[in-house]
């Protein structure tokens, strides 16, 4: 994807939130003994807040580890949060049950990192696809079924013959628009893609990512954009929400984050990213990133990236920066600004 130029930003979405995440939580309980007595609390998600309005795709990007997949799963109630509060299309999901969730499934759904691991390989293309449908009671009728079956095959770009195969007669790419056709078949309003071309071949991946934006043009969709590889993230985004140790450290617009990153983190990561032309390659400035990420069992005081900065300061290592406004649209955690 590294090769790919990005298309125009995205038109405008309409103002209506679709999820909003305020201060969200997840803590995981780390035991030992027999008696399983809580030792320690590893803090996954400290903290993040965001918003996604209608039509847009938000990226959520950092280093494995940051946490971004466990706020995708939190997002969904997968996950408990320990604290913090969701709110999807108005209404607040943050301690519903599973009977209170189980309707709002259909408008939330979610496209796995895996696409060997996520399909039942004992079923069928039509029956994976199907399934979500006969769940929720929206397709008693067989004949009906098939046809909304074939409606999502083609939906994705496999050919109708193919519903009858089972999931490893497919490659990776084709296993993917198989879970992408069942993601949609509830008709959601919210997906949640965690790393959806990260276990795909460079030359499949662009095509899967051009799926995405041609399916969002084409429903309306919204989707949470989960994914380490920055050229991805810039192609199908809209705003881009940077993560480190649990914590959002910059949001922005698209070409604003790529054009004048703030965070010296997300400095070091647009750094990072390889240019294809050599001598802009050599005029590039470098950015150095001592160390690896620390612990989310054991996170230093202070800002959680003062441990590897390059323009740390004294107060970086006592107090954590907010996520603080500037300008329009965007938001930066860091005391330089």
């Amino acid at each position: 994807m590294s090769d790919i130029v990005p298309p125009p930003a995205p038109r405008a979405p309409s103002s209506d939130e679709v999820l909003r995440v305020d201060d969200l939580k997840v803590h995981f309980a780390v035991t030992a003994g027999l008696l399983r007595r809580q030792i320690a609390v590893v803090k996954a998600v400290d903290g993040v807040s965001f918003a996604i309005r209608r039509g847009e795709t938000l990226g959520l990007v950092g280093e494995s580890g940051s946490g971004k997949s466990t706020t995708g799963l939190a997002v969904l109630r997968m996950l408990p949060p320990a604290a913090g509060r969701i709110v999807f299309e108005g209404e607040d999901i943050t301690h519903h049950d599973k009977a209170r969730m189980r309707p709002l499934r259909r408008r939330m759904q979610m496209v796995y990192q895996d696409p060997y691991g996520s399909l039942d390989p004992r079923m069928k293309v039509r029956d994976i696809i199907g399934e979500p449908l006969e769940v929720h009671g929206l397709a008693r009728d067989r004949g009906v079924l098939r046809e909304r079956v074939a409606v999502l095959i083609a939906m994705v770009g496999l050919l109708p013959g193919m519903a009858d195969r089972y999931p490893h007669e497919f490659s990776g790419g084709q296993r993917q628009r198989i879970g992408i056709a069942r993601a949609l078949a509830l008709e959601p309003s919210l997906i949640v893609c965690d790393e959806p071309v990260s276990a795909l071949d460079v030359s499949i991946q662009a095509q899967v990512v051009n799926l995405f934006m041609e399916l969002q043009e084409r429903l309306r969709l919204t989707y949470l954009f989960i994914a380490h590889d920055l050229a991805v993230v810039r192609h199908i985004s809209s705003r881009i929400a940077v993560m480190y140790l649990g914590r959002i450290v910059e949001i922005a617009g698209r070409d604003d984050l790529y054009r004048g990153p703030l965070h010296p983190y997300t400095q070091a990561l647009m750094a990072a990213v390889p240019v294809a032309d050599p001598e802009v390659e050599a005029r590039r400035p470098r950015v150095i990133v001592a160390g690896e990420m620390p612990s989310a069992l054991d996170p230093p005081p202070g800002c959680p990236f003062h441990t590897r900065c390059p323009k740390v300061m004294d107060v970086c290592k006592s107090r954590a920066p907010p996520l603080s406004p500037i300008g329009d649209d965007r938001a930066v955690a860091c005391h330089l600004y």
